[in-house]
């Protein structure tokens, strides 16, 4: 076994500990998609309710990759409370390679974000939602809301890396609550206007979540969509690889230095 796979298993079980006897942030990402199923479906549900769709079995794609968007938060917020705290620095002075820490973290976070899910999609089938499309197209949707959420971890733990303070990590993290509000999760784009559509379709959100709805057989790919939502499945690659090839390396090399 390669010295970075070995390190790296060491950094996931390091994480998983951790997760585990520090359970609040996780457990306030897991819960809080749950709450807005049934606030938005039941609540809201009646009034957002579209022509020919059943609003819940819209939302509920629209839920998961907000919640794979979530992976932004935790992630800035677990880096920064590492490197803040002296935690990386004494992994630093350690025989450990330098992409092992990192990459442990978003790991980690993957495996908790698989376990997390289940409870919103039993809750979605207890509401109403149904996966619509076939097996290999509804394992297709999983595997595409995990490599986007592991995209976005990276991109919380570059940006943890580069945080001044815990507290402007944990501001900046919370702010990015507004980034599903500026995509399809939750309505549909077809009657915003032009350049609010237009910054909706290119949030890499509105791809996934179109993606997962047309995987899960909930709603049609829209027509005249910006090419990351007319082409979701291809936009979410497109935007995975973009931010795993950009923030991963950047979160390597800013941990390897350090903050100096």
């Amino acid at each position: 076994m390669s010295a970075l796979a070995y390190d790296g298993m060491a950094m996931v079980g390091r994480q998983l500990r951790r997760i585990r006897n520090n359970p609040g942030i996780t457990v306030m990402t897991q819960v809080m998609p749950v709450n807005m199923l049934l606030f938005f479906g039941y609540v809201f549900g009646s009034a957002l309710a579209m022509p020919g769709r059943e609003y819940r079995s819209f939302l509920v794609p629209g839920l998961l990759a907000a919640t794979a968007a979530g992976g932004i938060m935790t992630g800035m917020f677990q880096a920064a409370q590492d490197s803040h705290r002296g935690v990386m620095d004494r992994l630093r002075t350690m025989p450990v390679s330098r992409a092992a820490v990192p990459a442990g973290q978003a790991v980690a976070d993957l495996v908790v974000t698989a376990i997390g899910t289940v409870p919103l999609l039993l809750v979605g089938l207890a509401v109403g939602w149904r996966i619509e499309g076939t097996a290999a197209e509804a394992l297709g949707a999983v595997g595409l809301l995990l490599l986007f959420r592991f995209a976005c971890t990276w991109a919380g733990i570059l940006l943890g890396l580069l945080s001044r303070s815990e507290e402007a990590a944990g501001q900046l993290g919370a702010s990015t609550f507004v980034l599903p509000l500026l995509s399809n999760a939750y309505i549909p784009t077809d009657n915003l206007a032009g350049w609010l559509r237009a910054v909706a379709e290119w949030n890499p959100i509105s791809a996934v979540t179109t993606a997962l709805r047309d995987l899960f057989g909930n709603a049609p790919v829209p027509e005249g969509a910006a090419w990351p939502v007319a082409h979701p499945v291809a936009g979410t690659l497109a935007w995975c690889t973009a931010l795993i090839a950009v923030c991963a390396p950047l979160a390597v090399r800013r941990y390897a230095h350090g903050e100096g």
